[in-house]
């Protein structure tokens, strides 16, 4: 006597676990986004990248003591202009 009914009792389980796991997928997605909330890129139009930037000559990042080059460097860059 062979069992036949087996084979498809395994199939119908493994559908309903992946179901389930497709459901908990979709769950998760959906509370993630409610975490993250509304971007805020959209809204206003401006890339949050370069908002706040100003074009032309921008500030020192390291303040004005450092704007003029050692004297060692200063030296070779007077050597380069020189040089045919």
């Amino acid at each position: 006597m062979v069992n036949r009914a087996r084979p498809a009792r395994n199939k119908r389980e493994r559908e309903r676990a992946k179901q389930e796991k497709q459901k908990e997928k979709a769950q998760k997605r959906v509370e993630a986004k409610m975490r993250k909330g509304p971007s805020g890129s959209g809204a206003s139009g401006e890339d949050p990248d370069i908002a706040g930037i100003v074009p032309g000559p921008q500030a020192s990042p390291w303040g004005e003591e450092f704007d003029a080059l050692p004297p060692e460097f200063a030296d070779e860059d007077e050597d380069a202009d020189e040089a045919p």
